[in-house]
């Protein structure tokens, strides 16, 4: 009987090893185009995700900030997630993420009302900033030599983004924020995230915040939604603006002198745009997304053109809430959706590799096993199929094949004594 209890140590041993293996193939690959359902998020509820936030130097670290002002940490690519921060009392909701370009494990998340807290793990561990007390801080962009944040009570400016200062627009809510120019004199571009019967409200500063001039610009709606600075195109030393607003989506190819309406009129349906995000170092790609106000209208789209074209990545769900986009040059993205329905919010990834989507348009809740949504087998592959074509085969038939060796031994030996 001993033997016996070897065999079946050793072939759980194998058992859990195979998983092991087939978990750690899935968290380094996904399906190109294709939605791909990540695990739940612990004690998830219904809770909304308002912000994501991806490694530039390792894409399957990945930390999701939640309505109920919990923070958690994915270091697989949303196979598995752990609780780095948790909720408190009162509840601050996290509304941005943002990682360092270029500061290794630096990242900032900012809180509604609660200022902001640094991880300098990788998101592993968190502690408050200082400076930011009591602010509802709701973007955060990265220049060389300083960090700027957009509050509720205008810009905050910080050397390490630990310490912060004010840094104008102290009446002015901020709820966008972008850097124009990274070398100094650093420009930055803020959005204001409120109200105004005059229009979008948008101001420049062209020496790092130390003082701001309004931009008087074209663009229709009532509030900045959301901001992006693309990358320097070739042989220039202007970067894009792309900003969206309650009602649109506007392009910018000369620091905001004249804007382009690139929603309406077939390009993009006139919505909410509350996220944008370009790809790597390419100043005529990025990716748009809109929640669509609580309504059916919202979405992904994705342009390879400077915006001539867009097409539709088709997110299952289509109130996109958040957006992550790694620094790949064959980008994964990250998205947070929620549905007003039943207050379901869901994680995806899409590989985007420029082919047509595709994902679980008919069932768009994914199952709640805490496992991610494989792809379809591929045809003839039922039955035994995907036994035979799996990676973790090898190891459960040598499991096997020592298990029955052992058996047969254990049989000869109890013969043997009954002769």
């Amino acid at each position: 009987m001993a033997l016996l209890s070897c065999a079946l140590a050793g072939f759980a041993v194998l058992v859990v090893q195979a998983r092991a293996e087939s978990g750690a193939e899935l968290t380094r690959t996904l399906p190109p185009s294709t939605w791909v359902a990540l695990s739940p998020l612990p004690n998830q509820g219904q809770s909304a995700v308002f912000a994501l936030g991806v490694d530039p130097f390792n894409n399957q670290i990945v930390i999701a900030g939640r309505s109920d002002g919990a923070l958690m940490r994915s270091a697989d690519g949303g196979s598995t997630w752990n609780v780095v921060h948790g909720a408190g009392a009162p509840i601050l909701t996290i509304l941005t993420i943002a990682f360092s370009p270029s500061k290794t494990g630096f990242v900032l998340a900012g809180l509604r009302g609660g200022g902001a807290l640094a991880s300098k793990d990788d998101g592993i561990s968190w502690e408050p900033v200082n400076g930011l007390d009591g602010r509802s801080v709701r973007a955060f962009a990265f220049a060389l030599t300083l960090v700027a944040a957009g509050t509720d009570r205008g810009v905050y400016a910080s050397a390490d983004g630990l310490a912060w200062r004010p840094s104008g627009l102290p009446k002015i809510s901020i709820g966008e924020l972008t850097v124009a120019a990274i070398h100094d004199p650093v420009r930055l571009v803020a959005g204001s995230n409120a109200a105004s019967a005059s229009g979008p409200l948008l101001f420049q500063s062209i020496d790092g915040g130390t003082t701001w001039v309004q931009i008087k610009a074209a663009i229709s709606g009532k509030v900045v939604s959301s901001l992006a600075a693309g990358p320097l195109p070739p042989a220039s030393t202007t970067r894009p603006l792309v900003v969206g607003t309650n009602t649109g989506l506007f392009t910018s190819p000369d620091k905001g002198v004249t804007f382009a309406p690139v929603s309406g009129g077939g390009l993009l349906p006139s919505t909410d745009y509350t996220q944008i995000a370009f790809v790597t170092t390419h100043f005529d790609r990025f990716y748009a997304a809109s929640d669509g106000g609580g309504s059916a209208s919202g979405g992904l789209w994705r342009t390879r053109d400077a915006a001539r074209h867009f097409a539709s990545l088709a997110p299952p769900m289509p109130s996109v809430t958040a957006l992550a986009v790694s620094n790949d040059e064959i980008p994964i993205l990250y998205v947070a959706t929620f549905r007003p329905a039943d207050q379901v919010a869901v994680l995806w990834a899409y590989h985007d590799t420029g082919a047509t989507p595709q994902g679980l348009p008919t069932t768009p809740t994914p199952p709640t096993s805490g496992t991610r949504t494989n792809s379809p087998p591929p045809a003839g592959t039922s039955g035994i199929g995907p036994l035979l074509l799996s990676a973790r085969t090898p190891y459960i038939a040598v499991g096997v094949v020592a298990l029955i060796v052992i058996l047969m031994a254990v049989v000869s030996h109890f013969r043997g004594r009954r002769g």
